[in-house]
């Protein structure tokens, strides 16, 4: 984005449901730290932080700015009701403790650890049959799959109600151009979810099985116990915010690594450097790009009082790319030091419950990659992107592939 056309500025102007946004966020960030660190956008009715010391006090400071509207821009979405649909990550302590520590006994270490065979058995089931032909669509035919059909054996969703909830989750995540709420079919395909997930918690209460959504059921903490509605909320945070996100992991790591030959051909000779190629993506173009909070309380920032109420946005994307925190941040580069910097899961309270499934989903997604492909070309001009006003990635990314 120029500064200047001629001799007059270009306005600054950051909105999170433009398509141009959506294509490049990174010149607007680049701006928005250097000459407006608290950024006002009047018309949206929003602020927004984007340097990175900014950014990691915000996720930190829950006493002045609440998870309680939600995370989400979209009106729709802002409201005391939005736990319903996105459970904890829509609420303030205690409540949000009380959730987060209950779910915590279904959703476990161990349970993500005892996955990681199946993970390795789905992802061979779905790069084999993508493998079966030189060019396919990297996000149809194997990363929008296998987030996916994790999330659902998680869970415990049957095999043949995937591709349903798999297109269900893609409705519900995408945005029309400049429209500033959750479209209609959106909301329509947010509701099918739910009704999807509350048959099958009753169905869980008389038939139990090993499955996350059965140990929530029977999760217990001196006699509370999690209702019917909050695991329904649970699940559905997970295949919207989890699954979405994943599935973008995987697409802008081979995207970047595609730009990149230099990084991928290294990776490629020693596959070890997976794990960095993955901490890389998520610095470099992080899926959760956008986050929201409400002000509680009288909060000063940059030498202006922000009041209760107003809407304040969290930028990782930006705080990831922050000059002041990573040497040459425009620079893709795997195996540089990263570490506790990284903002893509968020920080303190509200930190992702899900990081240690997404880094080991996208570990061995990409590790079976690099193994069983010597090389790849993507096709930029027949390439998509996701239309998301805060999740950023790609809904096809056409590849043609040399096997190894």
């Amino acid at each position: 984005m120029s500064r200047r056309t001629g001799d007059h500025p270009v306005e600054l102007i950051l909105d999170p449901y433009s398509y141009d946004f959506h294509e490049d966020p990174y010149p607007y960030y680049r701006r928005l730290r250097a000459e407006a660190p608290l950024y006002r956008n009047e018309e949206r009715n929003f602020w927004a932080l984007s340097r990175h010391a900014d950014v990691l006090k915000g996720f930190r400071n829950s006493t002045a700015l609440s998870n309680r509207l939600g995370v989400s821009l979209d009106p729709v979405s802002r409201t005391p009701e939005a736990y319903r649909t996105m459970s904890f990550l829509a609420m303030d302590d205690p409540g949000h403790l009380r959730l987060r520590t209950l779910v915590s006994k279904g959703f476990t270490p161990r349970r993500i650890r005892e996955l990681e065979a199946r993970v390795t058995e789905l992802t061979d089931e779905h790069l084999t049959a993508a493998l079966r032909a030189d060019s396919f669509d990297y996000i149809a035919d194997f990363a929008g799959k296998l987030p996916m059909d994790v999330m659902s054996e998680l869970v415990g969703v049957p095999t043949e109600d995937r591709a349903q909830i798999r297109r269900l989750a893609d409705t519900v995540m995408h945005r029309e151009d400049g429209v500033a709420d959750l479209p209609p079919s959106a909301m329509t395909a947010a509701v099918d979810l739910l009704v999807y997930y509350a048959d099958m918690v009753r169905h869980r209460r008389s038939h139990p099985t090993d499955d996350l959504t059965s140990a929530l059921i029977a999760a217990e903490i001196d006699g509370d116990r999690l209702r019917d509605d909050e695991i329904m909320a649970f699940l559905f945070l997970m295949v919207v915010a989890g699954n979405e996100t994943t599935t973008k992991l995987l697409g802008n790591a081979v995207y970047w690594g595609w730009k990149n030959p230099d990084q991928i051909t290294a990776v490629h000779a020693d596959p070890t450097l997976v794990a960095p190629w993955i901490e890389e993506t998520l610095r470099y173009d992080t899926s959760s790009q956008i986050l929201a909070r409400t002000v509680v309380e009288d909060i000063e920032l940059h030498g202006t009082t922000l009041q209760p109420g107003d809407v304040v946005l969290l930028l990782p994307g930006s705080a990831n790319r922050d000059e002041r925190m990573f040497d040459d941040p425009d620079t893709y580069r795997i195996g540089r030091p990263i570490g506790s910097k990284l903002l893509s899961f968020g920080s303190g309270a509200h930190f992702c419950l899900g990081a240690h499934l997404a880094r080991m989903e996208a570990r061995v997604a990409l590790t079976e990659l690099v193994n069983r492909v010597e090389s790849y070309e993507i096709d930029e001009t027949h390439s998509l992107r996701v239309h998301s006003s805060n999740v950023r990635g790609f809904a096809a990314l056409p590849m043609t592939v040399k096997r190894a």
